[in-house]
């Protein structure tokens, strides 16, 4: 039986807490970003109340754009003993780089469809060996 004093959380009850589907927890656990401390007598996993400040951090930095792997590097830092806030900065600093870029990248393709829209001609007759030459031609 659980043990309330331990504060040992059931998988299911992590689940409650934090949204976090159970699957998704699962997930996290074989990346090494969660760990479960144990297990019952009938094979349930068992978490520490520290869970759910690792999934809520979780799916903060997810939010601010950060993957899986990088989360995971943040949280062996911090698991190391080390302020994870300096690693968090020079990522999301890069994240920043890569913003600017696809940014860059977007306003290019724009154009570039403003200019085949602007030169649109429509086609009375189905041509024989495109789709669509106004693209193929391109």
């Amino acid at each position: 039986m659980l043990n309330q004093d331990e504060n040992l959380f059931l998988i299911g009850q992590v689940t409650a807490l934090s949204g976090v589907p159970i699957r998704t927890i699962r997930y996290y656990e074989s990346l090494g970003l969660v760990q479960s401390i144990g297990r019952t007598e009938g094979g349930f996993r068992q978490f520490s109340s520290d869970v759910l400040t690792r999934l809520s951090f979780i799916k903060c930095a997810q939010s601010l754009g950060l993957s899986l792997q990088e989360i995971g590097e943040i949280l062996e830092v911090y698991d190391g003993g080390k302020p994870a806030c300096d690693q968090i900065h020079h990522k999301l600093k890069d994240k920043i780089l890569d913003i600017d870029k696809q940014i860059e990248q977007l306003l290019t393709l724009r154009e570039e469809l403003r200019g085949l829209l602007s030169g649109w001609n429509s086609l009375s007759t189905k041509p024989q060996d495109t789709i669509c030459p106004i693209i193929q031609n391109h």
